[in-house]
């Protein structure tokens, strides 16, 4: 992907590295805070789930507006290749499925400096763990989809969801830790068909008289 040694080796990354360094990292930073009396159980068990649902959100957001847009110029189709154009021309390449460490450190380190600066520890601390949860279950889940072999209903129809986006409908299908998302926004599945009108004047769909 680079010819730099040090991109090059910067943008690969064990899937495993994700869970093993921000898991004791965001389980330490709330059991600190709740023996600190800096949030509370109350707070945690509201603001976790808040913060999960927001990563979902933005997985959703970046994956459909900012890593499938590509641009019209060499500098943005460039950025474009290497933020997700890679994945998608080689989706099995297993040390490309994770979001590297030069991406998300600096990433959340940005949310939760912004979280800091906001105030009110006791609600953002475990708003800001969730948000870390919900990215590390992404990845996770992501790098099982193309990796693993799913053995229940829930991760078939996932694994199926996600390889239709990369083989038959690269346009839809953008929820990867979840389907859910691409129903509420009408992305899900193929395309809609189109209708319009024959030569006759009468209504069509896909060019079949209805």
């Amino acid at each position: 992907m680079f010819e730099n040694a040090f991109m090059e080796a910067a943008s690969k990354l064990h899937p495993a590295v994700p869970v093993l360094l921000y898991g004791p990292l965001t389980v330490g930073l709330l059991g600190w805070s709740l023996a600190r009396g800096r949030t509370t159980v109350g707070m945690s068990v509201l603001f976790v789930p808040l913060g999960l649902l927001t990563w979902i959100l933005m997985e959703y957001g970046i994956h459909r507006f900012a890593f499938h847009w590509e641009g019209k110029g060499p500098l943005t189709r460039r950025v474009h290749e290497i933020a997700h154009g890679y994945h998608h021309k080689y989706p099995d390449d297993a040390q490309r499925l994770v979001m590297p460490l030069i991406v998300t450190v600096p990433l959340s380190s940005l949310i939760g400096g912004l979280l800091w600066w906001v105030g009110h520890p006791v609600q953002m601390i475990p708003y800001f763990v969730g948000i870390v949860w919900g990215y590390v279950t992404y990845d996770t889940l992501h790098w099982a989809t193309h990796h693993r072999t799913p053995r229940t209903a829930w991760g078939k129809a996932l694994r199926a969801h996600h390889m239709a986006h990369h083989f038959a409908t690269p346009d839809r299908n953008f929820g990867i830790s979840n389907r859910w998302m691409d129903t509420l926004m009408g992305s899900g599945g193929r395309a809609p068909k189109r209708s319009g009108k024959d030569a006759s004047g009468e209504e069509t769909r896909s060019g079949v008289k209805a």
